[in-house]
C-alpha cells in the first residue's frame, strides 16, 4: 500500500530544526502532533511554576497549527501529558485541559515524569487528530 502525501507544520521553534521533526503531519485523515511544551520567550519558559497556565498556552500552539490544517480542536481524539510533578500539579494540568475542550472530551493520558528539556518546563502535550 503506497504511503499517502504527507503535510508537514512547522511553528519554526529552535528545536524543530536543530532535532529534524515537524510540528505536525497530516497522513490521510490522520494528523499527529508532536510534543509541544511551553515556549522560551526572552530566555525564559513562560508561566514559570504555573501548571495551568503552561498547559493552556501548549493547546494554544496546538490550535494555532491545526488551523494551518484546517482543522480545529474537535478533531482532537487523543491527548498524552507528559507532567513534571503528577502528585502535585494533576489537578492544574486536567482543568486546563477541560478548560481548553469543553464539551469536546478527547481521550486522555497524563504520564509523570522526571524532567523536560528545560527544568522550567511542566508539561509537554501530544495529540491526535482525524479529519472529518
Amino acid at each position: 500500500m503506497p504511503m499517502p502525501d504527507l503535510q508537514r507544520i512547522s511553528t519554526g521553534a529552535v528545536w524543530e530544526e536543530r532535532y529534524g521533526y515537524s510540528r505536525a503531519i497530516r497522513a490521510g485523515n490522520m494528523v499527529f502532533f508532536t510534543g509541544t511544551a511551553p515556549p522560551v520567550v526572552n530566555g525564559a519558559v513562560v508561566h514559570p511554576g504555573d501548571a495551568y497556565a503552561q498547559t493552556l498556552v501548549c493547546y494554544e500552539i496546538i490550535d494555532k497549527s491545526l488551523a494551518k490544517l484546517g482543522l480545529s480542536r474537535t478533531n482532537i481524539v487523543r491527548c498524552r501529558m507528559f507532567v513534571t510533578d503528577i502528585q502535585a500539579s494533576a489537578d492544574a494540568h486536567g482543568r486546563a485541559h477541560k478548560a481548553f475542550f469543553a464539551d469536546h472530551k478527547p481521550c486522555l493520558t497524563m504520564v509523570g515524569g522526571a524532567q523536560l528539556i528545560d527544568p522550567a518546563m511542566l508539561v509537554e502535550i501530544e495529540i491526535d487528530a482525524v479529519v472529518d
